[in-house]
């Protein structure tokens, strides 16, 4: 018999197997289960490769793939980090998301299908494996959202005299927070105090999301003739020097050109707004980039801690539990001394 253990103690859920077995406390309605031993290290389950971190659009579907080598008798988790979320055991479907579900392959291929993606999905996502300690990978999906102007918040045609000031508005929403620019319909370049200013610059990812402790690249593109000076500076207006903390990296390519800041080693002090500027003898033009904290992977969720697969005794009204009948998709339960009560059952 196999249980899975939430290790916030928010919901302890059991998943019997006819292969194992177990003894009856006497005067107790309780199964003791003995616990799955593995003599050879190498008969572990191991994970093949690292769940990469996805990112896609709202309204769409994410796929997060957990490959697992030498599976055997040991079952496999996933679960919501940030919420604290159990969302499936092994081939069960615990959460009552009706727009998460669960398939996999050859015993080895584990796959957590979201459809539908809301920005409410956006955080971390273990795979967990019932070893003895717990073993585990995780993958952070990202969800953005497409920029759009808001319409009644941005300025419509206007009228004015020639000489007159004008002030002009537009707002945009989205995720990462869009970036504004600003272009004539007819293709020519803006004045500004009389002269051109050809220098051009976007940017792939205005808001960069990194957890203390990680390395982060932030990207700029310009293209201009003559070729622009290009370089970075701090939210107070401080130039960035390479060397240390910072790595200034420039790519060549004719008129285009990339600017990539690497920054090392994230601390608090670091997270904040970043620009990337780039001049010529025509004027200059610059964009901002926003370094974002997000949350590590939650330090409870080492290898150290117990698992949420875990062998453990369970008490269900009086009865012996049987198989399967502790999971099910329509589970609720409570905790009652470390006890788990159904009360869908």
């Amino acid at each position: 018999m196999t249980l899975f253990l939430n290790v916030y103690g928010v919901i302890w859920i059991a998943l019997t197997a006819c292969s194992t077995t177990g003894r009856e406390i006497p005067g107790q309605n309780v199964v003791s289960v003995a616990p799955i031993e593995v003599p050879d290290e190498s008969m572990y389950p191991r994970f093949a490769e690292p769940i990469p971190n996805v990112t896609v659009t709202v309204g769409r579907d994410a796929l997060l793939a957990c490959v697992v080598d030498n599976l055997r008798g040991f079952k496999v988790a996933w679960v919501r980090m940030d919420t604290q979320t159990i969302l499936s055991i092994h081939h069960n479907i615990i959460t009552q998301n009706p727009r998460i579900s669960l398939s996999y392959n050859d015993h080895r291929s584990w796959y957590l299908h979201i459809k539908d993606v809301h920005e409410v999905d956006r955080g971390w996502y273990m795979c967990q494996v019932n070893t003895d300690p717990m073993r585990s990978r995780k993958g952070y999906l990202q969800v953005v959202v497409p920029p759009s102007i808001i319409d009644n918040m941005t300025s419509t045609d206007m009228v004015v005299r020639e000489g007159a000031d004008v002030t002009m508005v537009c707002r945009a929403s989205g995720y990462p927070e869009p970036y504004v620019m600003w272009r004539r319909e007819d293709g020519q370049d803006f004045n500004y105090n009389g002269e051109s200013v050809p220098p051009m610059l976007s940017i792939p990812n205005q808001l960069e999301g990194a957890y203390l402790g990680q390395d982060v690249t932030l990207e700029c593109h310009t293209e201009a003739y003559p070729s622009s000076i290009n370089y970075w500076t701090t939210d107070r207006g401080d130039m960035i020097i390479s060397g240390g903390k910072y790595e200034a990296i420039p790519v060549d390519s004719g008129y285009n050109k990339f600017m990539m800041l690497k920054i090392r080693n994230i601390t608090k002090e670091d997270f904040g707004f970043y620009k990337c500027i780039a001049k010529n003898s025509l004027g200059e033009t610059d964009g901002i980039i926003k370094l974002d904290e997000i949350p590590a992977p939650p330090s409870a969720f080492t290898t150290t801690q117990k698992p949420i697969l875990d062998n453990q005794t369970i008490r269900k009204k009086g009865q012996l539990v049987q198989t399967n009948e502790a999971i099910s998709s329509t589970f609720q339960g409570e905790v009652f001394d470390g006890q788990i009560r159904d009360f869908g059952m």
